[in-house]
């Protein structure tokens, strides 16, 4: 409808008002699919039918939304802005008609989802798996790698994920968060190496050694160890550089090279590898590690039930860390 020409342009309340539930479950299927037809399909509704929702769409936001690009449509910057937003807002909308269920994991059926870069202690995983396939056996347990590239917010957002674990120096702050445990940084180094001759690791010689060091799994932040060197305004000699944290000391062992983490990543591999395992010299704060999860989900008795096994696997592997 075109406006008078001196007619005020419509209100953000009252473009605010004009736009319903089925509009925004409309708007998020077409940012997801970037095609009318495949909208259509997916929500059962006819090609016509989501012409016309996004004619609509496009008045209120005063934006193409989708613009063509070859054969497929493509968001405008303002659809990728507000694609988070309005997932929330169905998701909000959802929660206010459909009553809580409770949870009752022995009836359950369902899919659990959990990112993390493979630190995840073996211990940890397993007692969260254990958990699951004794009081809830009608469910699965996926778990995600965590690298550079996965969006791990819009995962969160989009319940792609439920949970992630993770242990960046500063988490995210508009995510959930529980502490699941903090441990001593250590340095694994092989058995019979020079730097072993005097007993403690001193910092000079941290810092002249050759290190191997995985692959960041975040674009935005540091790792805890990096942080701190940066904080002093130094850094390693990334020799070696590998893609899974779990290679590390493999290489470590048949090398002169040294790997930086957590004491209760580490400690297994002394058992099984000819490696020793060294406090990290200098004033290395501790490791912090915790679950995000999303506003969407924080209340939902399924996600809650997750949580409290992945808090009790982790006070677990604190303690036996203590220990």
């Amino acid at each position: 409808m075109k406006q008078a020409p001196n007619q005020a342009p419509p209100s953000p309340d009252r473009r605010a008002d004009a736009l319903d539930g089925h509009l925004l479950r409309v708007l998020c299927t077409l940012i997801e699919t970037g095609s009318v037809s495949r909208a259509a399909h997916r929500l059962g509704e006819t090609q016509p039918a989501v012409s016309a929702a996004l004619k609509r769409l496009r008045e209120i936001f005063n934006d193409p939304l989708l613009v063509r690009e070859k054969l497929v449509m493509v968001p405008t910057a303002r659809a990728q802005e507000i694609a988070a937003p309005a997932r929330a807002a169905l998701a909000g909308l959802h929660h206010l008609v459909v009553p809580t269920a409770g949870f009752d994991p022995r009836d359950a059926e369902r899919t659990f989802r959990v990112a993390s870069p493979d630190y995840m202690s073996p211990a940890m995983l397993a007692s969260v798996a254990r958990r699951i396939r004794t009081e809830a056996p009608g469910c699965r347990l996926e778990v995600h790698a965590l690298g550079p590239a996965f969006d791990y917010a819009q995962a969160l957002a989009l319940g792609q994920i439920d949970v992630i674990v993770g242990n960046w120096p500063r988490p995210p702050e508009h995510l959930h968060l529980s502490l699941l445990l903090e441990d001593e940084m250590v340095c694994l180094i092989r058995r019979g190496h020079p730097l072993l001759e005097n007993g403690a690791l001193t910092e000079a010689a941290y810092l002249a050694a050759a290190h191997v060091v995985p692959t960041p799994y975040s674009m935005t932040q540091l790792g805890v160890v990096d942080t701190h060197l940066a904080t002093l305004k130094t850094r390693r000699d990334d020799r070696v550089v590998v893609p899974y944290f779990g290679l590390a000391p493999h290489v470590v062992a048949e090398s002169d090279l040294v790997f930086t983490t957590s004491r209760h990543f580490a400690e297994p591999y002394t058992r099984s590898l000819p490696l020793a395992m060294v406090k990290a010299p200098g004033a290395f704060p501790t490791m912090r590690f915790y679950q995000l999860w999303h506003e969407r989900e924080h209340h939902a008795p399924a996600h809650r039930w997750l949580r409290a096994a992945i808090a009790e696997a982790g006070r677990a592997l604190a303690t036996s860390s203590t220990g």
